[in-house]
C-alpha cells in the first residue's frame, strides 16, 4: 500500500488525475447495450495510432478505445498503438491513406497532413487561450465546414472530429527570463510553433517522442515545446526540466481524429455513431484534465521553477504573431478564412468580457 503521506506535491496531484480516469464519463460507453447479433464474417478490426507516447496516451486515447471496444459487443476491435509504434509520426498520414493504418489521433502539422491548412493543426501562435475556445471555433465559427472541405479534397481519409489539448509552454534545462534567452535552446516541439519560436533563436529539433526523455539526459535537447504542465509531469520530462516558462505561445493544441475512407465506409451506421460518440466523450474528459491539472501542478508542482519573461518583451512577440497570422492568412483562400475566423473569435470574446477573456 502506497504511503501518501510521503508524496511530493505532484504525486499527490497526478495520482488523484488517475483516480479520476477511471471514474471518467469516457468509460459509460461500455454500459451501453451491445447488439445481440455478430456479423457473421466477423468482427471489423482497426489499426489506429496515435501521436503520443504511453504515458500520456494512457489520458488522450486509451479509455476512449477501452470504452468503444467494450460497448462495439464484438462486432468491432480496435487495436491502439502509440507514437512510431506501427509507423514513424511523420508517416502518419501516408499510412494512414494508404490503409497501412485504419485511423489516427493527431494534429495535421506533426502527421505532415498535405493539406492547405495543416499549419494550424497542433498549436497556432494565440489563435486560442482556452480549451473551450477549440470546441466554440468548430461548432459556432465554422471550422468544422473548412476542416471537411479541405480533406474532402483528399483521397481515402476522412477527418471525423477535432478537440483541444493543452496550452503550449516552454520547459528548459536552463532558465528563459528574456527572449534573447531562447536563443540557441534546442527543443522538442510541434512543426507551427517552431516555425513560429525560431524567429527567437529557438532551435526546434525532431526526434521521436519515446527519444525525448533520454535526448534530455544527453543534452541532444534543451528543453521541450511541446505541451504544458500536465504532461510534462505525466510523462517525466518535469523531472529532466528545471524551469518553466509562464508565458504561453497559446491557450490549447488542435487535436483531431481521422479515418482511412474506405475502412470507415465498411463500419455499419450504429459503429461510426458510438465511435463519434466515445471520441465526443474523451474531448470532455481532456478538457477538464488539462484544466484542472494546469493549474494544480503550476501552483502546487515542486518540480520546476517558473520564470516569466517580462511583458514588454512578451509584447513584441504577440505583435509578431499578428504579422505571422497575416503571412499564413496569404497562403490560401482556405487559410485566409480560417485566419478570419481567429480574428472574429477573438473580437466577440474581447467584447464579452469576463468570463470569456
Amino acid at each position: 500500500m502506497t504511503d501518501n503521506s510521503k508524496q511530493s506535491p505532484s504525486e499527490k496531484i497526478l495520482a488523484s488525475r488517475r483516480k479520476f480516469l477511471t471514474g471518467t464519463t469516457v468509460g459509460a460507453a461500455a454500459t451501453l447495450a451491445a447488439p445481440a447479433v455478430i456479423a457473421q464474417s466477423g468482427p471489423i478490426r482497426w489499426r489506429l495510432q496515435t501521436y503520443s507516447g504511453a504515458p500520456l496516451g494512457a489520458h488522450v486515447i486509451k479509455p476512449q478505445i477501452d470504452a468503444f471496444n467494450a460497448a462495439a459487443g464484438g462486432e468491432m476491435e480496435i487495436e491502439l498503438y502509440y507514437a512510431d509504434q506501427l509507423v514513424p509520426t511523420a508517416e502518419l498520414f501516408r499510412s494512414l491513406q494508404n490503409g497501412t493504418i485504419d485511423a489516427v489521433q493527431s494534429d495535421e502539422a506533426t502527421m505532415a497532413s498535405p493539406v492547405d491548412i495543416s499549419v494550424f493543426g497542433g498549436y497556432f501562435p494565440f489563435a486560442t487561450r482556452y480549451s473551450l475556445d477549440v470546441g466554440a471555433m468548430f461548432m459556432y465559427y465554422g471550422l468544422d465546414e473548412i476542416w471537411k472541405e479541405a480533406y474532402g479534397e483528399v483521397d481515402n481519409v476522412t477527418w471525423l472530429s477535432a478537440g483541444a489539448w493543452d496550452p503550449l509552454h516552454i520547459f528548459t534545462k536552463e532558465p528563459i527570463r528574456s527572449l534573447e534567452d531562447m536563443r540557441g535552446k534546442r527543443v522538442f516541439g510541434v512543426p507551427t510553433a517552431g516555425r513560429f519560436l525560431s524567429r527567437y533563436g529557438l532551435i526546434p529539433v525532431t526526434v521521436p517522442w519515446d527519444d525525448v526523455e533520454v535526448a534530455l539526459q544527453t543534452g541532444e535537447l534543451d528543453g521541450v515545446a511541446w505541451c504544458g504542465f500536465t504532461e510534462a509531469y505525466e510523462v517525466g520530462w518535469a523531472d529532466l526540466c528545471n524551469y518553466a516558462l509562464t508565458n504561453s505561445v497559446t491557450g490549447a493544441w488542435f487535436g483531431s481524429y481521422f479515418a482511412n475512407t474506405e475502412s470507415w465506409e465498411k463500419v455499419p451506421a450504429d459503429l461510426q455513431q458510438l465511435y463519434l460518440s466515445t471520441i465526443d466523450q474523451s474531448h470532455y474528459y481532456r478538457n477538464i484534465w488539462y484544466w484542472g491539472g494546469e493549474a494544480k501542478l503550476r501552483v502546487e508542482g515542486e518540480k520546476m521553477e517558473l520564470t516569466s519573461i517580462p511583458p514588454e518583451e512578451w509584447a513584441q512577440v504577440t505583435g509578431d504573431a499578428e504579422e505571422f497570422w497575416d503571412e499564413i492568412a496569404a497562403s490560401s483562400d482556405r487559410a485566409g478564412r480560417v485566419v478570419q475566423i481567429f480574428k472574429d473569435y477573438a473580437a466577440t470574446m474581447e467584447k464579452a468580457g469576463y468570463p470569456y477573456r
